[in-house]
């Protein structure tokens, strides 16, 4: 099985470089038109910041919602083998016809459709809730069309703003919108605080837990308790920041409860009790054991609730006992209990929601954008041909955010499916896809160099659709939709909702085109566009599933 995982390995990083290279013209389709750059010069402008996404995108939600599209326990080798081919196939055919689909939804219809035909094929009938995340599935379902008509809306005001003849009155504009957004952003901050704290009081899972036993909700109650005392802190984070709140948190006892919950996790770890829960779903003789193994450990509850307040071997010494641990495992668990850092958890946590480099990064644009219209329209004399040349250049900056934002999401598909990988590999080394990217530091620097190698590749096909077919791009109508593409996919991921770069970029090109009048965008184009994009998930699905089928006779 290890040389099926390494193959797996291969081919989710051949996916990562062929994305780069389908989607190379996001990034460039405008800046070559406009004549801007040349190809080639795009191509390592687009590239560069692709990889520089790197260093910026440190959270790696993206990763862990394509990761946990399907429940684990149909997460296969086969499967994930299965869901790529389907990709990578679909990824190659709109290529070659030049159509600008979205590497996001064929690996999402791809996973989902190999991992339906897997648990069909094993359990028979069942519903598509108990195979696959459809909340998560929905909602990038939606986006299909949002996506690309936020990116239109956003690029229409900003042409609409840039061809004001009132440059004061434009500057103006440009301040109250970026204030705007500044708020916008702030409240997206102050939503996932909210959700990590959730998260790390674990609401979601008693709310599982509740739905099946309703005799559960008072733990479901308890946990939004302490998740409603923190709230109250979140408000001071842009002057405190994570640590500031953690101090407070913890002044107020609220530590307490988190503490308790590692403990437990580490009698659940010496045991690798979520392995054999997860294992008992597929193997219904386990699940007797894994049952009893689940109610002696929620039965030592009161003991690690005391973690903290009596010495670690003391805590280990009494939890052995109820739970008969021979030396070895009573050993396991006190390392265990020495490595809890709940506030280092905490701060982290806190910290995954700030988004303050997106919002400084969004005021320092407009600032150029003020300077250079002050320049060009109050300290010179205005000249058609020195605004030109100021959008050209401004063309670069515009072209650089897209290419973050595109780095950013994209590469992160591919982590998610080799971490997923790892996981169905070995799941009780790797426990899930969170654990296994922490462990696997190679995965995030491998997956940007592949998406940077493939747009250094190009696309030219798609680059021509991009950049012609659907409305002819000036420098100024450049920079608008690549400002619109980039603002709509910072928006987005804040949102915590995984969108097709393609799809933002195409919108917002219509936008600049409709600025114009209507019938300066190509529809016929358009239209075609609009059912590869409704057709990728479910063609991908069924390519994958016919793949499974396939794989499944011979692994």
């Amino acid at each position: 099985m290890f040389t099926f995982l390494v193959v797996i390995i291969i081919l989710a990083l051949l996916f990562d470089y062929i994305n780069g290279f389908h989607d190379a013209a996001n990034s460039i389709a405008t800046i070559v038109s406009t004549k801007v750059l040349t190809p080639f010069q795009a191509v390592i402008w687009a590239a560069t910041f692709n990889f520089v996404a790197y260093f910026i995108f440190q959270d790696h939600a993206v990763a862990n919602t394509i990761g946990k599209t399907v429940y684990p326990e149909y997460i296969t080798l086969p499967v994930i083998f299965a869901g790529l081919i389907a990709a990578i196939a679909w990824n190659l055919l709109t290529w070659w016809y030049g159509i600008p689909s979205s590497s996001s939804h064929t690996l999402i219809g791809g996973f989902a459709g190999a991992a339906i035909t897997h648990a069909f094929q094993t359990k028979g009938m069942m519903g598509l809730t108990s195979i696959v995340e459809l909340e998560k599935i929905s909602k990038t379902l939606l986006f299909i069309f949002l996506a690309p008509l936020i990116g239109m809306i956003i690029s229409m005001f900003i042409t609409l703003v840039t061809i004001m003849r009132n440059v004061w009155l434009r500057i103006v504009i440009i301040i109250l919108s970026v204030a705007g957004t500044w708020v916008l952003f702030n409240q997206f901050e102050q939503v996932k605080l909210k959700e990590n704290l959730a998260k790390l009081y674990r609401v979601d899972k008693y709310e599982k837990e509740a739905r099946k036993d309703p005799s559960k909700q008072p733990q479901v109650d308890k946990a939004n308790g302490y998740v409603k005392e923190a709230k109250v802190f979140l408000p001071a984070y842009d002057k405190i920041h994570a640590a500031g709140i953690a101090d407070k948190m913890e002044a107020k006892g609220l530590f307490k409860p988190l503490e308790g919950y590692k403990g437990q996790d580490a009698v659940k770890e010496v045991y690798n009790l979520d392995s054999i829960t997860r294992q008992a779903k597929k193997d219904a003789t386990l699940k007797p054991f894994a049952d009893s193994l689940n109610k002696a450990v929620d039965g030592v509850k009161h003991l690690t609730a005391q973690y903290n307040s009596v010495p670690n071997e003391q805590l280990a010494d009494s939890v052995a006992v109820v739970m008969q641990m021979d030396a070895a495992q009573k050993a396991l668990l006190l390392e265990k209990l020495e490595k809890i850092d709940v506030r280092k958890d905490v701060v982290k946590s806190l910290k995954k929601a700030d988004n303050s480099i997106f919002m400084y990064g969004i005021a320092a644009v407009a600032l150029i954008f003020i300077l250079c219209y002050i320049y060009v329209d109050v300290l010179r004399e205005p000249s058609a041909f020195r605004k030109a040349n100021m959008f050209k250049r401004l063309q670069l900056v515009s072209s650089a955010a897209f290419s973050l934002g595109h780095g950013g999401n994209d590469a992160q598909k591919v982590m998610g499916i080799i971490a997923a990988a790892f996981v169905a590999y070995n799941e009780q080394k790797y426990g899930d896809i969170s654990m296994a990217l922490k462990d696997l530091g190679w995965v995030p620097l491998a997956c940007y160099t592949a998406i940077a190698a493939g747009t250094l590749s190009g696309g030219w096909k798609i680059v021509k659709t991009m950049g012609s077919r659907i409305t002819k791009v000036t420098p100024l109508e450049g920079v608008s939709a690549e400002s619109a593409g980039a603002i709509t996919l910072f928006m987005t991921e804040q949102m915590g909702i995984p969108v097709s770069t393609t799809h933002t970029i195409t919108g917002s090109i219509i936008g600049v085109g409709a600025t114009k009048r209507l019938s300066a965008v190509r529809w016929g184009v358009t239209l075609n566009l609009l059912w590869a994009w409704i057709l990728t998930i479910p063609v991908s699905a069924l390519i994958a599933g016919l793949v499974y089928l396939i794989t499944s006779m011979f692994v």
